[in-house]
């Protein structure tokens, strides 16, 4: 099978819609305490097949990188092989440092903290399995999205500059009185700066991934045009991702089979990308660092029937530059 032959199954924004119709508090969804969507506004998806490459077996000059695609993988075993990922207190005391070690290593940054995670599994959702001391498990994000905009990168910045929330991962370690962030050095990188976000996504699972893998689209195929801003409405303030309107140019790859031991390193936000620097306005061409990667879950037709339910983490980790 070459490259060009697999194709996935990617739902997107739908065509149908104006992008006029596409303004802020039109497409969103409320959020409870557990994490779960309790339900989504203004939400048209269609689905469409896109050409899916294996980045396993790109190399060289067309070998993806965080800093050029919004994307790469890296071989980084567990810090310790019988870490429970449904425990809260073990996962942010023995997995979130070992996150960040991997993003500062990868990003050269200054400073790198983890500041919440998810796990991801359609069986655990299904069943409502719960984190012990955390939220629901989480089905896996069949939407081409992006997790932060030009509006909700700073400010979630600025969140961790704050106490914790009563919907945030840290509040159990934190406490309600101290924050993760300083705030002078916090407003220092939003006004003048660099800052980013950058997910650590894992499987847990004993088995490589097969249902529902990951797929990431390269950032320098993505146009603002694409963009559709997607409210998260939780109980004590309003988040924003991306949502995509489909484009035949976006660049999808993915790493098939991905173990326990591979760290997939999705960046998320970089304040210094095209986009955020130009207000959204240019693509992800040109010098410079790219923006951000949509990536989805998608349907992979070449996946066995029989094949192991997926369980996966991924971790935020904020980034400090400088």
């Amino acid at each position: 099978m070459t490259l060009a032959a697999r194709t996935g199954t990617f739902n997107y924004m739908s065509d149908a819609a104006q992008p006029s119709l596409y303004r802020n508090g039109s497409v969103l969804t409320r959020r409870d305490l557990d994490g779960s969507d309790s339900r989504w506004e203004g939400v048209d998806l269609a689905p469409f097949q896109m050409p899916v490459q294996d980045a396993r077996q790109l190399g060289g000059a067309d070998r993806k990188t965080l800093a050029s695609n919004g994307f790469e993988m890296h071989k980084r075993p567990l810090p310790r092989r019988d870490l429970d990922f449904l425990d809260n207190r073990q996962v942010v005391r023995d997995y979130y440092p070992h996150c960040a070690e991997v993003v500062r290593e990868a990003c050269g940054a200054r400073l790198v903290a983890a500041f919440d995670h998810n796990v991801r599994s359609a069986a655990g959702k299904a069943s409502k399995r719960r984190i012990e001391e955390g939220q629901q498990v989480q089905g896996p994000a069949r939407v081409v999205h992006g997790d932060y905009t030009l509006t909700s990168a700073p400010q979630r910045l600025r969140d961790l500059a704050r106490p914790p929330g009563s919907n945030d991962t840290l509040r159990s370690v934190l406490g309600e009185s101290k924050a993760l962030l300083d705030p002078d050095e916090v407003e220092e990188a939003i006004a003048g700066g660099r800052f980013g976000i950058v997910n650590l996504w894992r499987n847990i699972a004993p088995e490589p991934v097969a249902i529902d893998p990951l797929a990431l689209c390269d950032a320098a195929s993505v146009r603002p045009a694409d963009l559709v801003v997607f409210e998260i409405h939780y109980a004590d303030r309003i988040g924003e991702n991306y949502f995509a309107k489909h484009a035949p140019c976006h660049d999808w790859c993915f790493y098939p089979a991905l173990t326990r031991d591979e760290a997939l390193l999705i960046k998320q936000w970089d304040s210094a990308g095209r986009m955020a620097r130009t207000s959204g306005r240019e693509a992800d061409h040109g010098d410079g660092p790219c923006t951000f990667s949509f990536h989805s879950a998608f349907a992979d037709a070449t996946t066995p029937p029989d094949a192991p339910d997926r369980w996966s983490i991924e971790v935020r980790c904020v980034v400090l530059f400088g």
